[in-house]
């Protein structure tokens, strides 16, 4: 694992670098010029609060084309039923916070800090990452955000506080952009994905598209 110089902004790069457990580095910042070198070269934070930056590579990478998008006959229904209504970046920070208080089963607390939501916001100002927005009733029930690269969004976290909200939520945006993405990055394995369509390729493979 290599140790990031605090006072220079680089990675090692993750061509030619493979550890065997995603973690390609540890240690450096959130400022937004490091952020955007990781994420141009398909590189995320991912760490517990309080502990050392981990910065990840996996290999292989999970990912979903939007023309491979699954939709379930009854995600079909609810989608037609209108039951949901959608808005993208309207409460970016909002969406974050939702994420970070969500109880995951996967995971022993959360791995979303202020200090990150304070990081991404600003890439958000910047235009480099995005929200969306499920509602219901008026209420926010469902979302997640990402930052963009490029013609690929790398997905960050979603919740919902209803049942299928972060489903509905992306399915809509899949379908909204299918002109506008190549590549949804999904990071890591998740079975909500899968039955989405998500699949694993080849880290050398996802890295082309982020050259495109």
């Amino acid at each position: 694992m290599v140790v990031l110089d605090p006072n220079e902004i680089s990675f090692p790069d993750p061509t030619f670098y493979h550890p065997s457990d995603g973690v390609i580095a540890i240690g450096g910042d959130l400022s937004v010029s490091r952020l955007l070198l990781a994420y141009d070269h398909g590189i995320f934070p991912w760490y517990n609060p309080g502990e050392e930056i981990l910065w990840w590579s996996p290999d292989p990478r999970f990912v979903l084309f939007p023309k491979d998008i699954v939709i379930s006959k009854s995600m079909k229904k609810i989608l037609n039923r209108n039951q949901f209504s959608f808005t993208y970046n309207q409460c970016f920070r909002k969406v974050m916070e939702n994420c970070m208080q969500m109880d995951r089963k996967e995971q022993d607390g959360t791995w979303i800090s202020n200090e990150l939501i304070d990081a991404y916001e600003k890439l958000h100002k910047m235009g480099r990452a995005e929200s969306i927005e499920v509602w219901q009733n008026n209420q926010l029930v469902g979302g997640f955000y990402g930052v963009i690269v490029g013609k690929v969004f790398c997905g960050e976290s979603m919740f919902a506080k209803v049942s299928n909200a972060s489903k509905a939520g992306f399915i809509n945006f899949i379908t909204q952009n299918m002109d506008r993405f190549d590549l949804i990055d999904c990071q890591t394995h998740s079975e909500h994905l899968e039955s989405l369509g998500a699949k694993m390729i080849r880290k050398l493979d996802f890295l082309k598209y982020l050259k495109l």
